[in-house]
């Protein structure tokens, strides 16, 4: 449910394809699952404001319903436009994920004249395979080609700020096995597992984050999150880090466990501190 005086416009829950028919890169079919695409959710009155692609979970083999509208009208509510992301999962492998996620980003900030967006607080969220999609695409981006035919890909894919729930990260150690094989194979090599694992390739570029996980996420282990932020640390990346004693994982909102759906308070405390959340210029 939206504030008072925030509305959502219905019309734009329409998916957006993110590439025009017959043109997606590696696309090997026609129906929804080869079209990835953006469904935005614009709040509807004010002025410019901040971003989310939001990436649900699913080990790359599906994505979840829980982590898809439910986030995008939280972010509403905290006065953030959301954008879901329908990336493509397995049979497709890296690097079609990514080059859908870095494709959103683009396409966000090509549109941001008629959604309202404010092309320099455009972020990512992901949960489980989704996170490390997101992390995938803070620390492998590029600031677009100027002279590209295709102006959507004039626009850089560098989010701007990431939000991390119960991510896998690493494909090297404590990772989860069945989101790897879906992406990268059964028997990926060393060097591709590396580049793709997420705590190997933060920089002092690499986004802000905000990071939360249980302590025994039975799913993806906690050591994920905690790798990451090591990393963040290592760079001076700023971060927000979030671990709770206890919960399953995939619990997207959380709304049912009164401890643990407290990430969305702090992780909101957290946009309004990075001044990301209202309709607001500047970063």
């Amino acid at each position: 449910m939206l504030p008072p005086g925030m509305r959502m416009d219905a019309a734009d829950t329409r998916a957006v394809p993110l590439w025009p028919d017959g043109a997606v890169p590696l696309g090997a079919g026609s129906g929804p699952a080869d079209r990835p695409s953006v469904t935005p959710y614009l709040v509807r009155e004010g002025d410019v404001r901040s971003a989310v692609v939001v990436c649900p979970g699913g080990g790359y083999a599906g994505l979840a319903d829980h982590e898809g509208e439910p986030v995008a009208r939280w972010l509403n509510a905290r006065g953030l436009h959301a954008f879901v992301l329908r990336y493509r999962v397995a049979p497709y492998r890296h690097p079609a994920p990514l080059w859908d996620a870095q494709r959103a980003i683009r396409t966000v900030r090509h549109h941001c004249g008629p959604w309202r967006v404010d092309p320099g607080r455009v972020g990512i969220l992901g949960f489980s395979a989704g996170g490390h999609l997101s992390a995938t695409a803070g620390t492998h981006f590029d600031h677009g080609d100027p002279a590209a035919a295709d102006p959507v890909d004039r626009q850089g894919c560098r989010p701007d700020f990431l939000i991390l729930c119960y991510a896998v990260i690493s494909f090297v150690a404590h990772t989860h096995q069945g989101s790897m094989t879906n992406l990268l194979g059964a028997e990926p090599p060393e060097d591709l597992r590396r580049a793709l694992s997420n705590e190997e390739q933060v920089t002092a570029a690499t986004p802000r984050t905000f990071l939360w996980h249980t302590a025994d996420d039975a799913g993806v282990p906690v050591e994920n999150s905690l790798g990451f932020a090591a990393a963040l640390s290592r760079h001076r990346v700023p971060f927000d880090l979030h671990v709770y004693a206890h919960g399953a994982h995939g619990l997207g909102l959380a709304a049912n466990d009164p401890h643990v759906g407290n990430w969305t308070a702090v992780c909101a405390a957290w946009l309004t501190a990075q001044g990301l959340d209202g309709a607001r210029t500047g970063r």
